[in-house]
């Protein structure tokens, strides 16, 4: 993000104040002008008069005054100015005087290849009437409104190339040296803004765990795990429960994720569905039989039966199922070892589910009975090949899921960004943190096969290796933080014995 600047939140606006964002994205209070803002425009746009007004302060200051490149008629223009993913963020003051701007775009700009999320900021420029507006900060406000509407379009590695003279500015706005580099053979140095959207999932879903159920996880190798073996019987048990919020909007939705969600921990156990209970609570019969209506019909289209439960009305809006299943040797999230591969076997049929768009896929409602039930037996009683450690994507996402998986293995985890299948129309960023409708990450040894899971897909993305954690690598190379340690608090497994 080379510049001349002298002298977290998201955004899903396109006009900030920028004492606003100061204060929005971690920074002081700043208000010394209410009436500057920043604009968002199309970089590759050259008639938008923001874009006119970039280029020409970058041609001003980039060209002209620090010589930086060369003064023909291309300038400063480069590939990421006739990218249609670009964005330019342009400050300007009450009287519409042009303050600075940046541009944010993915790192390759080859639009016939996927957007992995890792994108670069560049060609940040402020004006030189603006440097000696005092209180103004136009620099800061621009890098901090960056790294906002990067996150906001779901980027998962920022980085800048910034001029030497610029660098204590990006270091008090949180950004990471990374080492020294150079553009066009002047010296800069390479930045990266921390994304915290897989530690913040994480800790707002399943870090609490370890303490809240501190004496009541119990032991051995199953702590952790999606269903729980019942002492001296084959079978497993699994309890979820769905959002009141959910149960509330979407009866029917809620009902069939009840079924959903259990199905999965059990074939996640390696173990073959055989009943379900459920307990609603409801403000009256009506709304009961909605919800009654979505777990219904996934009972039957898994196949299994629901045998009993629980009903009360005028209550608030609640649902919790118990599913119970069969397998003589049930699959443990510990089982798995440093140099084990990492495997996604995930259905990427269907499309974002209405009104959750970003946080969950809806893979299931339009497949067949035979499809689903072929999906939860991949790795089941009958299955040709069992892997040593598996667990099914949860609210936490592949990557805290995976981490979970690491944590009861003891172990840390490499996720291969390219390397993940997703559905098409996705970004890497929502289904890396989202609920998918059938998911599961397994751990074995290198070259073992895939899991039998019917349509869905299923690939290598990753291995465990020594350590705590999760980190994503990038097709150069670079390993990026996701979760810096343990997810739940649990722990790792022993490894032997069950739950008591």
């Amino acid at each position: 993000m080379l510049g001349a600047v002298r002298g977290g939140g998201l955004s899903i606006v396109s006009i900030l104040d920028l004492g606003a964002a100061d204060e929005l994205l971690g920074g002081r209070a700043r208000r010394p002008s209410r009436d500057v803002t920043v604009a968002e425009a199309p970089a590759r746009d050259a008639r938008h008069p923001d874009v006119v007004a970039h280029r020409a302060l970058r041609r001003a200051v980039f060209v002209d005054e620090q010589g930086l490149f060369r003064a023909d008629a291309a300038g400063d223009l480069d590939e990421h100015d006739r990218d249609p993913r670009a964005v330019v963020l342009v400050a300007r003051d009450g009287a519409g005087a042009v303050l600075g701007g940046v541009r944010l775009a993915p790192v390759d700009p080859d639009v016939s290849r996927p957007d992995l999320g890792w994108w670069t900021g560049s060609r940040l420029v402020v004006a030189p009437s603006a440097r000696r507006r005092t209180g103004l900060r136009v620099g800061a406000a621009l890098v901090r409104a960056a790294c906002a509407r990067a996150e906001a379009a779901g980027v998962l590695r920022f980085e800048a190339d910034v001029q030497t003279a610029n660098e204590t500015l990006f270091r008090r706005l949180g950004w990471q040296r990374l080492g020294d580099t150079h553009v066009e053979g002047r010296p800069h140095v390479r930045m990266r803004w921390p994304v915290g959207r897989f530690a913040e999932l994480v800790a707002a879903t399943k870090a609490p765990l370890g303490e809240l159920v501190a004496g009541l996880a119990g032991s051995g190798r199953h702590v952790g795990d999606d269903g729980c073996p019942v002492p001296g019987s084959d079978v497993v048990a699994a309890c979820d429960a769905i959002l009141p919020a959910m149960v509330e909007r979407d009866p029917e939705w809620a009902g069939w994720c009840g079924v959903l969600v259990n199905v999965n921990d059990l074939a996640a156990m390696g173990a073959a569905p055989t009943a379900l209970l459920d307990a609603v609570g409801a403000r009256d019969a009506s709304f009961a039989h909605r919800v009654l209506t979505g777990l219904r019909a996934a009972a039957d289209a898994y196949g299994v039966p629901v045998i009993g439960g629980h009903t009360q009305l005028e209550v608030p809006a609640s649902l919790s199922v118990t599913a119970l299943g069969r397998t003589a040797r049930p699959v443990a999230a510990a089982g798995g070892r440093p140099g084990m591969a990492v495997r996604l076997t995930a259905d990427l049929h269907g499309t974002w589910r209405p009104g959750y768009t970003g946080r969950q896929w809806d893979s299931t409602s339009t497949r067949t009975p035979a499809e689903l039930r072929a999906m939860v037996a991949a790795i089941g009683p009958d299955a040709a090949h069992r892997p040593a450690a598996a667990k099914d994507v949860s609210m936490a996402g592949v990557v805290g899921t995976l981490g979970m998986l690491a944590e009861a293995s003891g172990t840390g985890a490499v996720l291969d960004v390219a390397a993940v299948p997703r559905p098409g129309g996705t970004t890497v960023a929502d289904w890396l943190t989202c609920f998918p409708g059938f998911a599961l990450l397994t751990a074995d040894a290198p070259g073992a096969p895939a899991p039998a899971a019917g349509p869905a897909t299923s690939a290598v993305c990753g291995e465990l290796i020594p350590g705590a954690g999760v980190a994503l690598r990038w097709p150069d190379g670079e390993l990026t933080g996701a979760v810096a340690g343990g997810v739940t608090g649990l722990g790792a497994a022993t490894t032997g014995g069950t739950l008591p």
